[in-house]
């Protein structure tokens, strides 16, 4: 359609700054799009054209030690991001919101939906992990040895944990887009590794090196924020909820897909044998915009 990304810094809580990227329809009915770990703000010309296709505006920012986004002075929740999230909307001006988180993105997704019930219309968890203290929920059950090892990692603190991916983790950060199905290692389950190719491995390649400008505390911290309390009431999500989850996912385990759709109230679930962690977004963004329209009633 036309439309292309911007890319800017807005004042943040705390005296912090915040990297936003806007794009989609500027007309559009929002979306805040949260994205997994690591990430920071990189335009993607595809994901931007199917977003203003759908008749939405995309908003979606750097997280505190990501990109631009300076750090939080230690370590938070998937709750305190809701904090960013009202700034960046409130900055831009926008009242009510769709939101959709991909991977670790789906917590800070489900977290609007339970804080911002009057503002969130609807929200969808693509291939989003779990709680950690999930009963009933094996967590590491399918999970790739590379996330297991960093979530133990992340269980022995942040000291360690940030060593561990200073070692292991800086090789992904500056990964070009030749590099990228490689370094993922056993992350990429064989349909995903597939789709690491020309654009989106080139967009992949940009979100991962930005994601590392600060080194690694935004990973760090994201990590951290996985393997503690959520700090918000999944049982009280009142708004319309769709979990979309893959079984040929190895970093987010199917399991907890069905964990969540099962736990969080009258949440749709669209649960598939065939996709991966990636290839759910890649494929289906379109059937997933859609939805997530129809769940707000626009």
């Amino acid at each position: 359609m036309g439309f292309v990304p911007d890319v800017f810094e807005i004042p943040g809580p705390d005296g912090r700054t915040l990297e936003v990227l806007t794009g989609g329809d500027p007309d559009g009915f929002p979306l805040l799009f949260h994205n997994g770990s690591p990430s920071a703000v990189a335009p993607s010309a595809g994901f931007d054209e199917q977003v203003a296709a759908a008749g939405l505006r995309h908003i979606t920012f750097s997280r505190p030690g990501y990109g631009a986004s300076t750090p939080r002075p230690a370590p938070g929740r998937f709750v305190d991001d809701v904090v960013e999230s009202v700034a960046v909307l409130d900055h831009l001006g926008v009242g009510e919101f769709v939101t959709a988180g991909w991977s670790g993105g789906g917590p800070r997704a489900l977290a609007c939906a339970a804080l911002l019930p009057t503002r969130c219309r609807a929200a969808a968890s693509l291939a989003g992990v779990a709680p950690y203290d999930a009963e009933g929920l094996d967590w590491f059950d399918g999970m790739a040895e590379e996330n297991q090892a960093e979530y133990d990692a992340a269980g022995k603190g942040p000291e360690v944990y940030g060593a561990f991916l200073e070692e292991h983790m800086t090789g992904i950060l500056a990964a070009t887009p030749d590099e990228i199905a490689d370094a993922m290692g056993g992350l990429v389950t064989p349909v995903d590794k597939a789709v690491i190719t020309a654009d989106f491995a080139e967009w992949m390649s940009r979100t991962f090196n930005h994601a590392g400008a600060q080194g690694v505390i935004g990973v760090r911290d994201d990590g951290l924020a996985a393997f503690s309390p959520w700090g918000f009431d999944l049982g009280g999500i009142r708004v319309p909820v769709a979990v979309w989850q893959g079984r040929q996912d190895a970093m987010v385990p199917y399991a907890h897909g069905v964990w969540l759709s099962e736990h969080v109230p009258g949440a749709q679930a669209h649960l598939f044998d065939d996709e991966g962690h990636l290839t759910l977004v890649t494929a289906r963004l379109d059937e997933i915009l859609a939805d997530l329209k129809r769940l707000a009633g626009l």
